[in-house]
């Protein structure tokens, strides 16, 4: 490997930079690093055409070693791409010749726990899960559980502005991180937040938060932490129709009640999460002081009475707690001519029904589809999300590409004829990118990309990621 990175051109200038240890050019190290778990890119791998991969791989001790990559990078006009754990979904990280993977693994430290502040300190390649276990040793939680707990970065949470299953109590992570330390293209640290909140100009933690590595690298996230909860109870509930399910969330949210968790399933995902189930389910999660806990259930169940919203077997819940981190590989549906994938979005709460409606039709009418249905899984006082899920079997190989393409164009389209956001967690990437002029409009857009042009002039940052044509 030490030949090989001294007689290659950036590798060996970023060997002599943080050493040699840390400066990877071996055909393993570059393979595990050419794609996150996009479905396309599996799709591609699946196919035999492959996508090439990086110059080099870095792994960085520290800060001071990313602060060096990106002096050297800037001065070069090479492209950086950042990794995290590989988990993102949307195209985030697609690996090119000319370009260094920075790869975040190796800062995994705990850097403190205070639990007189409620503060966590983490380098941003900790494990999400190895975090969660280091502050629950001292009685307390982060909050944040996305299903992606046990594969994510802390860092990737904050870079691609992530929610987690709690998060209707406990917020999404822009409610949760307290400061961010990011090294800019040209190598400058900056630390972003102090206090627990501040009137000193823009937020510019929010410039880091859902910038998926094109504006800088994330090296640090504090977070504000919680004490366990006290009790925890679950309910479970079955609307005659998906507009009953919507307004019954409504009305939960709106009277002042906050479960953690709140999902709901339509007729298909029921049946699928519950063979008893022959409406749509409703779950919660119910967290927090015993008095609170003990009130907020009550007044929920009184609430689904009033509405003719049964209440439902709570062992479902119990079920989906224990096995909702469990998802099969993708090369399982590949390897039988199923192509499928997840897309979550959103919208407000006079919108949500016809987005469901438009995009769930459209996706049963795919030729060869064996699903489209949705779920919600995030609750505001505005409105929720949807999480749709297309499954279509082709027995054309070549055809998956263009199936896959064709279903979220068609859940990006009916998303955007009423009106909602089109994306609510797992960010961008490549797959959303050419919709962001619908997202944004012609005055965002012209802002982010001035904000892209004044942090990294020379475009070195994860190119082809989240802004058309950057």
């Amino acid at each position: 490997m030490s030949d090989t990175v001294t007689g290659s051109g950036v590798a060996a200038a970023l060997a002599e930079a943080i050493g040699v240890e840390k400066v990877f050019t071996d055909a393993e190290t570059l393979a595990g690093r050419r794609h996150d778990y996009w479905v396309l890119s599996h799709v591609r791998d699946f196919r035999g055409a492959p996508g090439p991969t990086a110059a080099c791989v870095v792994r960085p001790a520290c800060a001071g070693d990313v602060q060096a990559i990106l002096r050297l990078a800037n001065a070069t006009g090479t492209a950086v791409i950042p990794f995290g754990l590989g988990s993102g979904v949307v195209g985030g990280v697609l690996a090119s010749p000319e370009a260094i993977v920075l790869d975040m693994g190796g800062m995994a430290a705990v850097r403190s726990i205070d639990p007189v502040n409620l503060l966590g300190t983490f380098d941003a390649g900790k494990n999400g899960l190895e975090a969660e276990q280091a502050v629950a040793e001292q009685g307390l939680t982060i909050g944040h559980w996305p299903q992606s707990i046990a594969v994510s970065s802390v860092g990737g949470w904050v870079a691609t502005r992530a929610s987690g299953q709690f998060s209707s109590a406990y917020g999404n992570i822009e409610d949760i991180v307290h400061s961010i330390e990011a090294v800019l293209p040209d190598g400058t640290l900056a630390v972003l937040g102090k206090g627990p909140r501040a009137s000193a100009g823009p937020d510019l933690r929010q410039l880091m938060l859902g910038s998926e590595g094109t504006l800088g690298v994330i090296t640090g996230v504090t977070v504000s932490l919680r004490r366990a909860p006290e009790a925890r109870a679950v309910s479970a509930f079955e609307a005659p129709d998906m507009a009953t399910g919507f307004t019954f969330q409504r009305e939960v949210i709106q009277s002042g009640w906050r479960p953690p968790v709140a999902r709901q399933y339509d007729e298909r995902e029921s049946a699928r999460l519950d063979a008893r189930a022959t409406q749509c389910l409703v779950l919660m999660v119910h967290e927090g002081p015993a008095a609170l806990v003990a009130a907020e259930t009550a007044a929920i169940a009184e609430l689904a009475g009033r509405m003719g919203v049964k209440t439902a077997p709570s062992e479902i819940v119990d079920h989906w707690l224990g096995h909702r981190n469990t998802v099969p590989h993708w090369n399982a549906f590949l390897e039988r001519g199923i192509v499928l994938d997840t897309v979550e979005v959103s919208a407000d709460w006079d919108k949500i029904g016809a987005i469901y409606d438009d995009a769930t039709a459209s996706l049963q009418a795919m030729p060869g589809c064996l699903a489209g249905s949705a779920h919600s899984s995030h609750l505001y006082r505005s409105g929720l999300n949807l999480y749709f899920t297309f499954a279509v079997r082709t027995d054309d190989h070549s055809q998956m590409e263009a199936i896959y393409l064709e279903g979220w164009k068609r859940i990006m389209q009916a998303t955007d004829r009423h009106g909602g956001s089109l994306s609510h967690h797992h960010g961008i990437g490549r797959v959303r990118r050419d919709y962001m002029a619908r997202e944004l409009d012609a005055g965002g857009l012209k802002m982010l990309r001035a904000m892209k042009h004044a942090l990294d002039p020379k475009g070195i940052m994860n190119p082809g990621v989240m802004i058309p044509d950057a």
